[in-house]
């Protein structure tokens, strides 16, 4: 077999995500063939060579496991939580390494991902910019319609990581869904940023009470809370293909007109390549010898003349006289 990157192989056996796969190489916790490699880009052989991550060997790729599953309010996005707190491990059975693909906050609910499908779990967070994710929101008070322009145009936030640092948010699909004095709004995100939905609503002034999220790409959420499910093969399927797309591709429009009409263009080109090239000189001596014949074959033109209406009016009197 060929040689694959350390972090491909490490994710395809379902130990963690992609991510946090360069992360366990760069703190030195991955070797091959007893030396530690911390180096990104490093290749190994996961047939020939011996991989271990924390001292245990690599034993291969998994089957790959694809669950949704709906997260209640309580629980941490997270394989494990230093502070104790519930995560959503404890509401998946599943024998396999799972681990969810993005976040959903403490507080937050609704349609989560899990897989050991580490390949397909990089290529979700990368493609996180264009697949569109949609969330049910309660917020605190009515927004005024300027505030959601602002909020569909884009708006400036703090950085997770630096929390001094602003970025802007991409622009969002907002409407309002349930009016109230505590409204429900439908929020369709193109972009995962941390806690970003109520950031977005705190820089206009209101409060997200409740965030669910009911929809993400292709895959709506049907299970009740804490519940989960594996993917069929179609949806996974379609959550592949949703990955592949360009964002903001265009569908391709096919031309339904009759043959006839769309083959007018075709016709008109190959008669002009029948016919023969004629520069702009030769033009203008044919056109010179055209005036040249007419002249010889028909002489100087000559003015016509005639009676003005008052002289031809006398005439007639004359002879009725």
């Amino acid at each position: 077999m060929a040689a694959e990157r350390l972090q491909k192989i490490i994710a395809a056996a379902g130990i963690a995500s992609r991510r946090k796969s360069e992360e366990l190489i760069t703190t030195g916790q991955v070797s091959v063939n007893g030396a530690v490699i911390t180096e990104l880009g490093s290749k190994a052989d996961p047939e020939t060579d011996s991989i271990r991550v924390n001292g245990k060997l690599l034993t291969g790729a998994e089957r790959h496991e694809y669950i949704a599953l709906n997260k209640p309010r309580g629980y941490v996005t997270t394989v494990s939580d230093p502070e104790g707190r519930p995560t959503v491990m404890e509401l998946v059975r599943s024998k396999a390494r799972v681990y969810p693909i993005g976040r959903l906050d403490f507080n937050s609910e609704g349609l989560l991902l899990l897989t050991n499908d580490g390949d397909l779990a990089h290529k979700l967070m990368k493609a996180a910019s264009h697949i569109p994710k949609t969330y049910l929101v309660k917020v605190a008070g009515q927004p005024a319609p300027e505030q959601l322009r602002r909020l569909r145009a884009g708006v400036s936030i703090s950085e997770e990581r630096d929390p001094k640092k602003r970025v802007r948010t991409a622009p969002a699909q907002i409407r309002v869904i349930k009016e109230a004095d505590n409204p429900w709004l439908e929020v369709v995100l193109h972009e995962g940023r941390n806690r970003q939905i109520r950031k977005m609503f705190e820089e206009i002034g209101h409060h997200a009470e409740k965030i669910r999220r009911v929809r993400y790409g292709p895959l709506e959420l049907d299970i009740p809370p804490g519940e989960s499910r594996a993917l069929s093969p179609q949806e996974v399927s379609r959550l592949k293909y949703a990955i592949s797309a360009e964002p903001g591709r265009a569908p391709k429009v096919v031309d339904r007109r009759p043959e006839r009409q769309s083959n007018r263009p075709e016709r008109a080109s190959q008669a002009a390549a029948r016919r023969p090239f004629r520069s702009t000189s030769t033009r203008r001596d044919d056109q010179r010898g055209q005036e040249q014949n007419s002249k010889r074959s028909f002489g100087p033109a000559k003015r016509v003349t005639g009676k003005s209406f008052r002289e031809r009016g006398d005439s007639r009197r004359k002879q009725r006289g």
